[in-house]
């Protein structure tokens, strides 16, 4: 019998990942490469370097996320629409919801771990006969690099403003401007920025340690607060609810963000979809135990609420201390973790944005797609979400409003495509497409995993746009959906005068093949 040699290469030119023989018929070696070699010519590497292990991947997750961090630095919005009850609640409901889209995301993770995700899966799975897959590849990719530019951008703004709260507090003579915020923030931007161009394979150290500190850091806050803070009432807690318009709760997203660096990991189709359920298990544990432990040691809500730091939960550490000093601690602690998910999170959109140029998702996709030969990342799909993250910085100085607009596109956006990825893939499975599933498998709780997460998914996306305070103003407008549907307009343009000409997607299953011998 001939032995036959294959190799995998990934063509990045139609999305599909090849298996290319090497050997003709008479076992000489055919030009098989040179697809490769004139991508290498044109500075569009094959692939990126795979050195990030089990724990890194799933530190890498949980940084990501930033949930307990997240939850201490915006609860106010769910504490005053809704009250206390919502946020309870709210949170579990939360917790539960993303733990069922994460396993089903994670499914199809195991099945082809794709830097690409969502908008490769959404054209893989998409309904035959409504659209073309490339139609919705194309959206979904539009919808996801936009919410994860909303995503980079949220940690560096909170850090930012956290340090000018922190200033307003320590230093009474302080008269806080929206133009030192914005300048904090860009300085809290730069060190994760060079840290990704020029230390690229500190990542792994990065996460771990962001992992210690992640939790560890969460340890101590619920320590200072349970022993030190006055409490509430159960009935404050358990049984308050306010008259608002917004839905309270942890509505996480960016669990998808190690999905992105799939070309990174090693046994991807393992590890990734595993980290991803494992961080939204253990994130949702501290989270809700936040919410718990921050409701019970509010002290004077009103006080907490009309902090000139801006951040009540500032006001609810210095008084559970009585120092500043301490207060000041602890917030930095938090501020370290939200370094650290900024560095998570450039890293993951940079990737995905390299792989949507690479299928020709954006304009300019030899520049963008390519991989600096020395560095080896994508150090333009990078500085094209750096720019941008540093110009919508500039909102902020015209209005706190219009950036807190854009920043929520992060939820909006992301949850949309869960949404639309979980129901293609669940309508393909019930009418019997070609599916070979990977190592992780729901098995017979899939179809009902499936559904929840979309009935979740259409419940949280319904709360997103509704606004935050009210009576609704233009001042306090939740400007969540009418950005959302521009970004939407703006990639419905793009298909139908350009996209549809030079973007598509993989329609088949790939495969994935090292080496075969027949």
């Amino acid at each position: 019998m001939d032995t036959r040699e294959q190799i995998e290469l990934k063509n990045y030119n139609n999305g599909v990942v090849e298996t290319v023989d090497l050997r003709d018929g008479n076992g000489k070696e055919e030009q098989g490469l040179s697809a490769s070699q004139q991508q290498r010519s044109n500075g569009l590497n094959l692939s990126l370097d795979k050195y990030i292990n089990f724990l890194p991947t799933v530190a890498f997750s949980g940084n990501l996320q930033c949930s307990w961090e997240a939850v201490a630095v915006s609860f106010q919005a769910g504490l005053l629409n809704g009250g206390p009850t919502s946020l309870v609640y709210g949170t579990l409901l939360c917790w539960i919801g993303n733990l069922a889209t994460a396993a089903s995301i994670g499914e199809m993770a195991s099945i082809n771990p794709t830097v690409g995700a969502q908008y490769r899966w959404s054209g893989l799975y998409a309904p035959p006969g409504i659209m073309s897959p490339a139609f919705w590849g194309l959206i979904t990719g539009w919808v996801t690099v936009f919410g994860w530019i909303a995503v980079v951008a949220q940690p560096a703004f909170l850090v930012g403003t956290i340090i000018q709260g922190l200033i307003t507090l320590n230093v009474d003579s302080y008269v806080a401007q929206p133009w030192h915020g914005t300048m904090l923030t860009w300085a809290v931007l730069a060190v994760p920025v060079l840290c990704n161009v020029f230390a690229r394979k500190v990542l792994n150290s990065i996460e771990i340690v962001g992992g210690i500190t992640h939790t560890a850091f969460w340890i101590i806050w619920v320590v200072v607060l349970t022993t030190m803070a006055r409490r509430s009432s159960s009935e404050y807690v358990f049984e308050t609810t306010y008259s608002g318009a917004a839905f309270g709760g942890w509505e996480n997203t960016a669990f998808d963000g190690v999905i992105h660096m799939s070309d990174e990991v090693r046994d991807a189709e393992r590890k990734i979809p595993q980290s991803m359920v494992l961080s939204v298990l253990i994130n949702g544990v501290m989270t809700f135990a936040t919410v718990i432990v921050l409701l019970f040691c509010i002290g004077d809500p009103v006080a907490a609420l009309t902090s000139p730091t801006g951040y009540p939960v500032i006001e609810i550490l210095r008084e559970a201390t009585q120092s500043k000093g301490a207060a000041t601690a602890l917030m930095l602690m938090l501020s370290w973790n939200g370094i650290v998910a900024l560095f998570s999170s450039l890293a993951s959109i940079s990737r995905l944005t390299w792989a949507f140029a690479r299928d020709r998702g954006l304009p300019f996709p030899t520049f963008f797609g390519a991989v600096h030969p020395r560095l080896r990342i994508p150090h333009n799909a990078l500085g094209l979400v750096v720019t941008l993250v540093v110009l919508l910085m500039l909102i902020n100085i015209a209005s706190l409003s219009a950036l807190f607009a854009i920043l929520s596109l992060a939820n909006m956006a992301l949850y949309g495509s869960y949404l639309l990825l979980v129901t293609f893939f669940f309508l393909h499975k019930l009418r019997g497409g070609p599916l070979v599933l990977g190592p992780f498998q729901l098995g017979k709780w899939g179809y009902a995993i499936n559904v929840f997460s979309m009935v979740f998914l259409v419940f949280i996306i319904i709360w997103l746009p509704f606004p935050q305070f009210m009576p609704a103003t233009a001042a306090n407008m939740n400007y969540a959906g009418p950005i959302f549907g521009m970004v939407i307009l703006l990639a419905l343009v793009d298909w139908f005068f350009w996209g549809h000409k030079r973007f598509s997607v993989p329609t088949t299953e790939s495969v994935f093949v090292e080496e075969i011998h027949e």
